[in-house]
């Protein structure tokens, strides 16, 4: 059983969830957003590492899943999406995290099944695996994907990695 914080990061809006994963089983146990508002960039960072910080102590994460940089059309906003991607990871590692990447292509996948899902479809299967009563908030929702998407890739090579020791075993 792991606790995964998920990360879907922002230079004013940082969404987070926290998933327990237990095999088949998965739990919602919080998600919401980190809001910046009209702050410079160095206080905007530093609320990402106080909130991101604090839900760590809060819940002790035991995996920390985040969304890869992609390219956006305005290169000042890749840069600051870079610069709160780097606080979130950093605040990570000091806790003593592994940090692991997806790309927004795989977190869609693994939640919704087709890696060109918009938000809403998002929205709408994670708030169906997570049985929860309503749809979370976008960046709230897309950071729940994240840490579902962790959930199942961890899955999926566990049983790749069991099934190699199982065939190991029978040559040797």
């Amino acid at each position: 059983m792991s606790i995964i914080l998920g990360v879907d990061p922002g230079s004013r809006i940082t969404g987070y969830g926290i998933i327990r994963n237990a095999g088949r089983h998965t739990e919602y146990l919080d998600s919401g957003c980190i809001r910046m508002g009209e702050k410079s960039m160095a206080e905007r960072l530093q609320i990402i590492y106080q909130g991101l910080a604090t839900l760590i102590d809060q819940y002790r994460p035991d995996e920390f899943a985040i969304e890869q940089v992609f390219m956006a059309r305005n290169p000042d906003s890749a840069l600051k999406l870079g610069q709160a991607r780097g606080v979130a990871i950093v605040t990570a590692a000091n806790s003593g995290l592994a940090v692991h990447e997806y790309s927004a292509r795989q977190v869609k996948q693994a939640v919704v099944g087709k890696g060109g899902a918009d938000k809403t479809q998002v929205q709408h299967m994670v708030q169906s695996i997570l049985s929860l009563g309503r749809k979370p908030q976008a960046d709230a929702a897309d950071a729940l994907a994240i840490a579902l998407c962790h959930a199942h890739m961890s899955q999926s090579i566990g049983r790749i990695s069991a099934g190699s020791r199982v065939r190991r075993g029978r040559l040797s």
